[in-house]
C-alpha cells in the first residue's frame, strides 16, 4: 500500500500540473511523442503546407491505423491544435480504438517543435463579425481568420488526406479545445454538411460578448449530424479569473457558468442535428484538452463514451 504521505505528494503535483496548464504556454515544446516511441497499432506520416499568405506554416501528421482500412475506407478524425492532441494521445487510447474500428487522426498544427503556436490558433480559429465590424482585441495576438482557415482546411487539407489514405465519406468528425472548441461551432453554423460529427470541448463563448449568438442565429439547420459539447466542472469563475488582461477578464464574465448547456439546449431543437452534453467531473479548462480528446476518439471508433 502506497504511504500517505505520498498520495498526498501525487496528488499535489497533479493539482499543480492541472493549474500550469489552465492558460496556454507559448514556449512549451513538444518533447518525446508515440511519434518517437511508436505504436503497435498506429503508423505516423505527415506532410506540410503554408496558409495562404505564408504566413502560418503547418504540419499535419496522420495517426493510420496498422489494421487494413474497411471497405468503404477509414472513418476519420480531424484534431486541431495538433500538436498538443500529439502531446496528450496515449498508446493505452490508441489500443482501446484497434479493439474496435480505428479511426484515421488527422492532427493539424504548428510546423514546429512547439506544443500550441498562440498567434495562429488565435488567428485561425477564432470568427469575426459577419458585418466586418472591428474585434475587440485580447493580449497581443488578432483573431478572426475562422473562414479562412475553413477554406484551408477543405480546399486543401482535406483532399491531401483523402489522397493519401481511403476514408469513408460519410463519418467524418472534428474535434477542438477551447478556441479551437469556437472553431467547431462556428464551423457548425457556417458548413453544417462538412462532418457527421462535431465535437466541441471548453468553447470560448466568451470570443466578442454576442457574436456566437449572432452566428448561432444565423444557422438554419441543414445539419444531419451529431454534436457533442464538452465542458469540466471546475471550469467558469476559476477560468475567468485566470483571464490574462482585463478586457479578456471581462469578455468572460459576460457568460453563465450555464451558458454551454444552454447552447445545447437551443441546438437540440434542429432537426437532424443530435446534441450531448457532458459535464466531466473535477477537471479545469487546461485538463479538459486530453480528456475530451479521449472521449473523441471513442466516439470517431463507434465506442460508447465515457468520463
Amino acid at each position: 500500500m502506497t504511504p500517505p504521505y505520498l498520495r498526498c505528494l501525487a496528488w499535489l503535483g497533479l493539482l499543480l500540473a492541472s493549474t500550469a496548464s489552465a492558460r496556454p504556454d507559448s514556449d512549451a515544446v513538444l518533447g518525446e511523442t508515440l511519434v518517437e516511441r511508436g505504436s503497435a497499432f498506429y503508423r505516423f506520416e505527415h506532410f506540410e503546407l503554408d496558409s495562404r499568405d505564408s504566413q502560418r506554416h503547418y504540419r499535419v501528421r496522420l495517426a493510420i491505423p496498422r489494421r487494413p482500412p474497411p471497405a468503404d475506407g477509414y472513418p476519420a478524425l480531424y484534431l486541431l491544435d495538433g500538436n498538443a492532441a500529439l502531446q496528450a494521445l496515449r498508446e493505452d487510447w490508441l489500443a482501446e480504438l484497434d479493439a474496435a474500428e480505428p479511426p484515421l487522426l488527422v492532427l493539424i498544427g504548428p510546423a514546429s517543435d512547439r506544443r500550441l503556436d498562440l498567434p495562429a490558433r488565435t488567428r485561425d480559429y477564432t470568427p469575426g463579425w459577419p458585418d466586418g465590424r472591428p474585434l475587440q482585441r485580447y493580449g497581443e495576438h488578432d483573431g478572426g481568420g475562422s473562414s479562412a482557415f475553413r477554406e484551408l482546411l477543405e480546399q486543401r487539407i482535406r483532399p491531401a488526406v483523402a489522397a493519401r489514405q481511403p476514408l469513408d465519406a460519410s463519418r467524418q468528425a472534428i474535434w477542438g479545445h477551447s478556441f479551437g472548441g469556437l472553431f467547431v461551432l462556428d464551423t457548425l453554423f457556417a458548413a453544417p454538411t462538412s462532418f457527421q460529427t462535431y465535437i466541441a470541448a471548453s468553447p470560448s463563448l466568451w470570443w466578442q460578448p454576442g457574436l456566437l449568438a449572432e452566428l448561432e442565429r444565423s444557422y438554419r439547420g441543414g445539419a444531419q449530424a451529431n454534436l457533442l459539447l464538452l465542458r469540466g466542472s471546475e471550469e467558469g469563475t476559476a477560468t475567468r479569473d485566470a483571464a490574462g488582461d482585463s478586457s479578456r477578464a471581462r469578455a468572460m464574465a459576460t457568460l453563465s457558468d450555464d451558458a454551454l448547456q444552454r447552447l445545447a439546449e437551443r441546438l437540440g431543437g434542429h432537426d437532424g442535428l443530435e446534441v450531448t452534453y457532458r459535464e466531466l467531473p473535477g477537471l479545469g479548462h487546461g485538463p479538459m484538452l486530453a480528456a475530451s480528446l479521449h472521449l473523441a476518439l471513442r466516439l470517431a471508433a463507434g465506442l460508447p463514451i465515457r468520463d
